[in-house]
């Protein structure tokens, strides 16, 4: 056994403790992943007397100890892939503590393993953990590098809890507990004795060791139906996770007890356990993105994951420490000033949950008998036939179907003893226990035998489903929905082969409750576990009983409402084992409150009861006399049972807090027993489990078990049907034909065609569920759906269709767009106005082509509407929403229609107001997925009420409206007899629908409470066939949902379809054209522009009217070449877009112009074009990335020499752009330009800046997507010839070349590394320092002029550098990208003239955003290395991947379609603009 020299580590460690040359070395690679900026601190002179003020640079020895057993017959082990090429998790851990604590102390050592822990072995052949610490102890004696007695020693040891896979799964659990804690304790107990000056970790890696390889393929975790373990039948997950739990516990109250802190140089400290479904989640992990690296390699990066995990959480106090979150990419904790020292139990100043637990808690009473009131207890006269005529006393035969819950896990154990959880008392289990009599024990089973006392097949004792006491029970611990079918099997064969049951003649009662453990791991997997699948797996268990079990009345109870559990684990006034709950119900203990996960959770939670009583409501079951499913409700909005004083009574749940103990198994039998007397339609469905419930008697009357039929209750209809009667007279068309739009009469309408987005496109239509949501049912829609008839759906086309037979056009079934039958329905879900214009020429295109089709003799009806998902989206960036844009994209859209369309209407639905729908996401009452809010219509269904947002789309809608009126009704599209465009006003102001109860009536909208189901599209219809034929001052502006629409009908003195010419409306004047521009500059609407008042000491309080000296760094863009379009020589500094001072804001834009408005007496701008009125702009013309450390240092000079400024105090504003030559070089020399050199002289420029310069905000601006120089080269010969010398490298590749599109590529990886550059972390130690990437040249947009070629005047004559109009719209997009939020930041160029689009300071944040003011730490975006090959998106999704895992419902409602669309969505954006 040899000892290394932590010198070794040393050199494996930079001066500054950075671990990035770890690579070089080629040992532990994974490390330099890793943010590793602790000081390097002075070796103590004198180290600590004390374990309890313990510094890392105090530790002169680390080692370790612990057995790696591995599981008898499990195949491959983790240990097993590295025996030969790689480390055990002991080496590693060993080897990386060393190497973190090496940069405190460099002569650290380091002491290897014994041999028998590194790769696994059998439990005959694992070294035992005391005779390991014996041969430690005796290596560390004799080493003489060492001094045994004074040097501090790290120890961490490795146990793991019992496999209940193993040879211990036989007996008893208590008993494996207790045999391992005195094993592990006897390990510690020598230490203790002879181990001087020693910090001892200790770390459960059971986890790891039971379910790595051995149980689960490595890359697939996909299957959360598949078992961990051949050996799954014996021990559950329940089992396994109150084991470990347990043994956790017992080790947690052996430290509290002080056991080994007698002595001040000893401790021993529990860290928390190490998870391998954590390792799983983290970033780079194989499961995620497809690599290179062996399964060896993977391990050797989870284990130093874990191991730098450990070292974290030395560095938190005790009570605070967290379970390892690999999630994202850590950061390596360094010891505070305030507690430089390793934490222990004393100096975390942790109270031991034994000596302060003043929880009151009501014992569990002993007793729970019961009275049963009733006289009548006898049986039919004659056996029933009918199960609607069932008597108690007729029932012979009990059963239950479930999970732990039936089972009696926990129910009669003693508080406080979690670990007999485990036993699952059958006999007093709610719904079919039989233990004693109803004196003393309440279930289901002993009130039935009241009635019958012959009854069978109740449960009595304790055991599992397999045992002879567990008779017809067969519920089993841990099952899920999924799993009841085979519990049915098991049942009926008992039941057959039961010689005492008659199958065919004795009635029976089957309970059936699941569901719990599906909503404990939804969020796992939302598809997975999904509203549908649930029901369908328990409606494949009830087919199973509908068709072998005659005679059988089915108790179905509805699953309970769980959010309330969260009541129990938040209260502090109870002793239940918080973290165990985390374990065993993650998806609903952990979220968030107000959480989309939470909201999620609640929308399962609702959608499995209503689903649960969709499918009983169905009928499904009432085929036969003899069989019925009755819904039992009593759970379904229980509440967290709560004691006299208002907190959540723990008495009624098992000591997990988690089961029912019998106190609530007892009132949970007299709830069911009341429900099954209660008639449908009155059963009680908010049992308060505290009260005391009585139980009641059979009704005189009707002394049967409740039925459907016996209650007199009708299932609601579940094929409704929405057609309509039109009861018009006259349906003729004209004669002679019309020749005039304005004489147009229904029938004369040959061609019925519609543009818009899923509205119109039909989305989830006739949809059960979210996840067909991605359907489009355009034969339903409502403009334009032509399916079935009127008579059972109401669509326009139909009404049209009542009138001429053979018009054409509608769509019919579902598809996309591009499909057949969608015919003239060219809407697409998702559309926007931008995307109307492609949708028109689509639909011109079809009907010039289509043979059917007259083209010039039909008449056509053309519905358009769009507008909703403009206003969903407008907050996120209200330039490209503005109303001007959008009128200007509907007028595209109709003048294309005008000028390319002979015999139309054009009825254009008005914007609906999407406000209203805001009812159905804050109404609790109602079952919508207010999840899915921010999916769906972000600015309009979040935030609070009178939000800025929310005033913004009240604001819009209202703009929208009134532009499309002045467009409509400037006359534009009266020119001649054969086209006219009609505004359909009744969306304006719609009504939600409301039911009974007041709350919304979900009815009308398809399951994700957005689009509108059938019956919303029948009345939207109505509404829309009435509006063609209301005259146009007459028409309606408000739509209800639920109006009794009558169809209108023609008359003979209005028989046309109205336009404003037929009724006689009088059209609004037509408004003046815009004057020319005159210049370039801008209006700011701020009001408040006061500086803080102090002034802050902190950049992330950094308001605009703070600064007072501008700087920038850069080339020829920041110095302005091409300002002045003819002159391409000079140096416009002046009037440079980030540092130029001419002018004023009103004729000029530029960064400091606008900040001069925030603060008169900014110093540093440039003026004119001398290098003497440069000020603080030190960017030179042809300057590259390395030329940067050179202007940073002169400008830290002027600064530093200025007279005119506080180097100091002045809060300072650098703006740095580079890079653009660099990438137009890169081909001449790609060492030079590589993208390694840029990021390291951008790196080298900022440090100069970080170490020199105080208070300084910096924007870095990420460099420009180039690629579009070509598309601007190609536009004329002039600048064919100029941009080739300028940019050869972009310019000179051919089409599709591959050294083009390894130019791109560098392109994007300089955006990438550069970004991760910046948010690394390296620049936020210092509270007066931040550099910010502001990017929204990421994704350059190229100016379109109306003839859909570059727009030139953007542009200097160089074709590349920009002129004053350019530099003024950078100005504009680097100021709105300084004030949004990180994270939030607009990622493109918007070239559009509009005097308003600078944005003001958000009054709740006005100032600056940087990371840690938009709430990031630099941890939370560290972007992973990537190979240059990974496209630039792909680096951001991996950056961004914690905070997006979204939803994997939405990604699955959405992926599939966005894919189908892309390339068209590509194609179709019309903005004038186009991808540079």
């Amino acid at each position: 056994m040899k000892l290394s020299l932590g010198l070794v580590f040393f050199w494996l460690l930079s001066s500054e403790g950075n671990a990035e040359h770890l690579e070089d070395q080629g040992k532990l690679k994974a490390l330099r992943s890793f943010q590793f900026s602790c000081e390097q601190a002075m070796l103590p002179e004198t180290p600590s007397s004390s374990v309890h003020a313990l510094r890392p640079a105090d530790i002169k020895t680390v080692t370790a100890i612990g057995s790696l057993q591995r599981t008898p017959g499990s195949g491959i082990h983790h240990e097993d892939l590295l025996q030969s090429t790689g480390k055990s998790l002991l080496e590693i851990s060993v080897e990386t503590l060393a190497a973190l604590i090496s940069s405190f102390n460099p002569l650290v050592l380091h002491q290897s393993p014994l041999s028998g822990t590194k790769g696994a072995t059998s439990d005959s052949q694992a070294v035992d953990l005391l005779r390991q610490a014996e041969e430690i102890v005796k290596l560390m004696k004799e080493n003489q590098m060492m001094d045994f007695q004074n040097d501090w020693k790290l120890i961490t040891v490795f146990f793991s809890a019992e496999n209940p896979c193993s040879s211990c799964a036989s007996t008893q659990l208590k008993s494996c507990i207790l045999d391992n804690l005195e094993k592990l304790k006897a390990a510690l107990d020598f230490l203790y004795k002879k181990v001087p000056k020693a910090f001892v970790n200790l770390v459960d890696y059971t986890e790891l060791v039971t379910s790595s390889l051995a149980c689960q393929d490595y890359n697939n975790t996909s299957n959360p139906g598949r078992n961990q373990c051949n050996c799954v039948g014996e021990h559950s997950t329940l089992d396994d996770n109150i084991l470990r739990w347990s043994y956790q516990d017992a080790w947690e109250k052996l430290l509290e007890s002080e056991r080994y802190d007698q002595k001040d140089d000893f401790t021993v400290v529990l860290q928390p356990s190490f998870q391998e479904r954590n390792l799983l989640l983290r970033p780079g992990r194989d499961s995620f993105i497809t690599t290179s690296k062996t399964q060896a390699e993977a391990l050797e990066e989870d284990y130093i994951f874990m191991a730098v995990g450990l070292w974290n959480n030395m560095m938190e106090p005790v009570g605070q420490k967290q379970p390892y979150d690999f999630t994202k990419m850590l950061q390596v904790q360094c010891p505070s000033q305030e507690n430089p020292y390793l934490f222990t139990y004393r100096n975390s100043n942790y109270s031991s949950s034994l000596e302060t637990s003043n929880t009151k808690e009501i014992s569990q009473e002993r007793i729970y008998g019961t009275d049963i009131p009733c006289f009548d207890r006898d049986p039919s006269d004659t056996v029933p036939v009918s199960v609607h005529n069932l008597k108690p006393a007729d029932i012979r035969v009990i059963a239950a179907l479930g999970d732990s819950l039936t089972a009696g896990n926990g129910a009669a154990s003693k508080p406080h003893d979690v670990a007999d959880v485990l036993t699952q008392y059958r006999g007093v289990s709610w719904s079919v226990g039989g233990n004693e009599n109803i004196s003393t024990v309440t279930t289901l089973a002993n009130i039935l035998r009241e009635f019958n006392p012959s009854l069978i097949g109740y449960s009595i004792g304790t055991g599992k489903e397999t045992t002879a006491n567990a008779a017809l029970n067969q519920a089993v611990a841990g099952n899920r929905a999924e799993h009841v079918p085979a519990q049915v099997r098991r049942l009926v064969d008992r039941m057959k082969n039961d010689t005492r049951i008659n199958m065919q003649t004795d009635w029976k009662v089957i309970t059936l409750f699941i569901g719990g453990n599906d909503l404990c791991d939804f969020c796992k997997n939302p598809v997975y576990y999904s509203p549908e699948n649930y029901t369908f797996n328990l409606q494949k268990a009830l087919d199973m009983l509908h068709s072998e079990v005659p005679r059988a009345f089915v108790n179905l109870v509805t699953i309970l409402s769980i959010t309330s559990l969260r009541e129990l684990h938040k209260s502090a006034n109870n002793s239940c084992p918080k973290l165990l709950m985390r374990v065993l119900c993650p998806c609903v203990v952990n979220p968030d409150d107000n959480s989309d996960e939470l909201k999620k959770l609640v929308y399962y939670n609702k959608r499995y009861q209503e689903r649960t009583r969709q499918l009983v409501e169905s009928g499904r079951y009432d085929t036969r006399d003899d069989f019925t499913v009755v819904m039992q409700p009593f759970l379904t909005n229980v509440n967290m049972p709560k004691t006299q004083e208002g907190l959540p009574d723990s008495s009624y749940f098992a000591p997990d807090c988690f089961h029912f103990s019998q106190k609530s198994h007892s009132q949970a039998a007299r709830a069911l027993w009341n429900n099954m007397l209660e008639p449908l339609g009155k059963k009680t469905d908010d049992q308060k489990i505290e009260d005391e419930i009585l139980l009641k008697c059979p009704n005189a009357a009707e002394p049967f078990l409740r039925t459907y039929k016996n209650s007199n209750y009708t299932y609601p209809n579940q094929t409704p049907n929405y057609g309509s009667q039109l009861l018009c007279e006259d349906r003729s068309p004209s004669s002679p034909p019309a020749t005039s739009v304005h004489s147009l009469k229904p029938a004369d309408v040959k061609i019925i065609a519609a543009l818009g987005d899923s509205l119109t496109a039909g989305t989830g239509i006739a949809s059960d569920n979210l996840l067909d949501l991605d359907t489009e049912y355009r034969g339903l829609s409502w403009s334009i759906g032509g399916d079935a008839s009127l008579e059972n759906v109401t669509t326009l086309p139909n009404i049209f269709r009542e009138f001429d037979v053979t018009i054409m056009g509608y769509s019919t079934g579902t598809g996309s767009e591009n499909d057949s039958n969608a015919f003239l329905n060219q809407a697409v879900p998702g559309a926007q106005a931008e995307h109307l214009p492609a949708q028109a020429r689509n639909l011109v295109r079809l009907m010039k082509t289509d043979p059917r089709i007259d083209f010039s003799a039909d008449w056509k009806l053309i519905t358009v509407h769009i507008g909703g998902n403009d206003l969903c989206n407008c907050c996120k960036d209200p330039d490209h929403y503005s109303s001007v844009n959008f009128i200007r994209r509907i007028q595209e859209t109709l003048d294309i229609l005008h000028e390319q369309v002979p015999k139309a209407l054009v009825s254009l639905v008005d914007v609906m107001d999407l406000v209203p729908l805001r009812q159905l996401f804050v109404d609790t009452q109602v079952q919508c997925p207010t999840y899915m809010a921010d999916y769906l219509c972000s600015c309009v269904l979040t935030g609070e009420e009178n939000s800025p947002n929310l005033t913004m789309v009240r604001e819009l809608t209202r703009d929208y409206q009134l532009g499309i009126r002045r467009l409509v009704e400037s006359g534009r599209y009266d020119t001649h007899e054969n086209f006219s465009v009609i505004i359909q006003p009744f969306l304006q102001n719609p009504k939600i629908p409301l039911g009974q109860d007041g709350h919304p009536d979900i009815s009308y909208f398809s399951p994700d409470c957005f689009h509108p189901s059938q019956k919303g599209h029948s009345q939207l219809a109505k509404a829309l066939w009435n509006a063609v034929l209301q005259p146009v001052d007459q028409k309606a502006d408000s739509f209800d949902f639920m109006a009794d629409v009558v169809l209108a009908c023609p008359t003979q003195s209005n028989p046309f379809l109205a336009t404003y010419k037929n009724s006689n409306y009088t059209h609004l004047p037509v408004e003046p054209t815009n004057d020319p521009v005159e210049n370039w500059g801008s209006d700011l609407s701020c009001s408040e522009r006061a500086p803080s008042s102090p002034v802050p000491t902190s950049v992330h309080e950094l308001q605009p009217a703070d600064i007072k000296v501008i700087g920038a760094l850069g080339d020829s863009l920041t110095t302005a070449v091409g300002a002045k379009a003819t002159d391409l020589q000079t140096d416009w500094r002046g009037l440079s877009w980030s540092i130029g001072g001419d002018g004023t804001l009103e004729t000029q834009t530029t960064l400091p112009n606008i900040l001069k408005k925030f603060n008169p007496n900014l110093f540093g701008f440039s003026t004119g074009s001398s290098k003497e009125t440069a000020g603080f702009n030190v960017a030179e013309k042809g300057a590259t990335a390395r030329n940067m450390s050179a202007q940073a240092r002169e400008l830290v000079e002027l600064m530093r020499s200025s007279s005119k400024i506080n180097f100091k105090e002045d809060w300072k504003l650098i703006t740095v752009l580079v890079g653009g030559n660099d990438l137009c070089q890169y081909c001449l020399d790609k060492e030079t330009y590589s993208v390694q050199k840029y990021v390291k002289h951008l790196q080298d420029a900022l440090d100069i800046f970080y170490k020199e310069l105080p208070r300084v905000f910096i924007n870095v601006v990420e460099i420009l997507e180039i690629s579009g120089l070509r598309q601007i080269s190609a536009s004329s010969s002039g600048c064919a010839l100029t941009t080739k010398n300028v940019c050869p490298c972009f310019l000179n590749p051919e089409e599709n070349s591959s050294e083009l599109e390894e130019i791109k590529r560098v392109n994007r990886d300089f955006q990438a590394e550069a970004l991760q550059l910046i948010n690394s972390g390296r620049y936020e130690k210092r509270e007066d320092f931040a550099v910010v990437m502001q990017p929204f040249f990421r994704n350059t947009l190229l100016p379109l002029d109306n003839n859909g070629k570059p727009d030139l005047s953007f542009f200097a004559a160089d074709c590349f550098h920009f002129s004053l109009r350019g530099y003024a719209e950078m100005a504009m997009a680097l100021w709105n990208n300084m004030l949004e939020p990180v994270g939030e930041k607009q990622t493109y160029n918007n070239f559009t003239h509009d005097r308003s689009k600078l944005k003001c300071p958000n009054p709740e944040k006005p100032f600056l955003s940087t990371l840690r003011n938009s709430g990031f730490r630099s941890s939370d975006l560290v972007l992973e290395k990537t190979e240059p090959s990974v496209p630039y998106w792909a680096v951001i999704v991996a950056a961004l991947a914690g905070v997006l895992v979204g939803s994997l419902l939405i990604c699955f409602v959405s992926g599939r379609r966005a894919k189908r669309r892309q390339h068209d969505t590509d194609r179709e954006k019309n903005i004038k603009m186009t991808t540079l």
